[in-house]
């Protein structure tokens, strides 16, 4: 198996994680396609490419006979694999595949094809592409308007929302970007994940990802940092700004979000108790990232984070 993956990495192939790429036409199942950018951060952030499989195979676990989710490295070398996408999954670094490829993605959406944008691939950069953003997933990522601060985010209220099935409230250490340009009067646009910053995160000097003044006067008020669109032409949309720490997919309800809303914006009904899925282990994590693994870390350390993950100390258990 190793062998065969050096050998596909490097070509910029697919990787199926089920048996048919072109599932979907054929076989009445939903095709669900991630492209996933380049790491750039080291080992354990911005690991786009562990973190779609992490994702992709659970979707094929959980729902074998609905859909069948496969992974690019990047925009795949033959786009026939995008031909019949009921869902796009992008995770990568801001514009690098949105700009590059923006024609291409709006003649999907077009079509109806849903789009999730997971962390920095908000952020694109480029005034056209967030104009196009807007009208795809109902919001994105504004330099000198929104922030990316780290946080201790605690979403203690969930609102009733077929993406939010099956989440319990939680609280996880992530850059949760936010003060997000939306659409005007949110048209379309359901919050699903909000929180209070501190208020640390908003005094910073002004910068295109620091400050800026709009946001220093939100002292104390919630943000939205995931959120659900629903496009006039039926087609769906979901921002997560999320995902700059690779560990915290073992988190089950942050995961559970993101495996929901994937769901969701592919149209296909999302269960009652949300979209079930193994808790990954360090072993998961550690695989399939961009870079080796250094000196300092081991298995132990991330089999504790995954531990404190879904034991938060204040909860006394």
């Amino acid at each position: 198996m190793k062998l065969i993956r050096s050998l596909l990495v490097p070509l910029g192939a697919v990787l199926l994680v089920c048996f048919a790429a072109s599932a979907g036409a054929a076989d009445g199942k939903k095709k669900i396609v991630f492209l996933a950018g380049t790491g750039s951060h080291g080992f354990g952030a911005h690991a786009h490419f562990a973190g779609c499989q992490i994702l992709a195979k659970a979707l094929n676990e959980a729902m074998p006979d609905k859909l069948c989710a496969v992974v690019s490295r990047g925009w795949p070398a033959d786009a026939a694999v995008l031909d019949g996408a009921d869902a796009i999954v992008i995770y990568c670094d801001g514009g690098s595949l949105l700009n590059q490829y923006l024609a291409e993605l709006d003649a999907l959406m077009k079509k109806g094809t849903g789009l999730a944008c997971i962390h920095y691939t908000v952020d694109p950069g480029k005034q056209e592409t967030m104009e196009k953003m807007r009208d795809w997933i109902g919001g994105c990522y504004e330099q000198h308007w929104s922030v990316n601060p780290s946080w201790n985010a605690r979403f203690d209220k969930l609102p009733q929302h077929p993406i939010t099935r099956g989440v319990k409230p939680f609280r996880i250490l992530d850059e949760w970007y936010y003060h997000m340009r939306f659409r005007d009067n949110m048209e379309g646009v359901t919050p699903i994940l909000s929180a209070v910053p501190p208020d640390s995160s908003r005094k910073h000097a002004d910068g295109p990802h620091s400050g800026n003044p709009a946001v220093r006067a939100r002292m104390g008020m919630a943000e939205d940092v995931a959120w659900a669109y629903q496009r006039p032409d039926g087609g769906r949309g979901f921002g997560f700004t999320g995902g700059h720490v690779h560990w915290n997919w073992a988190q089950n309800d942050f995961r559970k979000v993101v495996l929901n809303a994937i769901v969701w914006i592919a149209r296909l009904e999302v269960p009652p108790d949300g979209v079930p899925s193994k808790q990954p282990t360090a072993d998961d994590l550690i695989a399939n990232q961009d870079s080796p693994m250094p000196p300092e870390w081991n298995t132990a350390l991330v089999q504790r984070f995954i531990d404190d993950f879904n034991h938060p100390p204040e909860t006394g258990k």
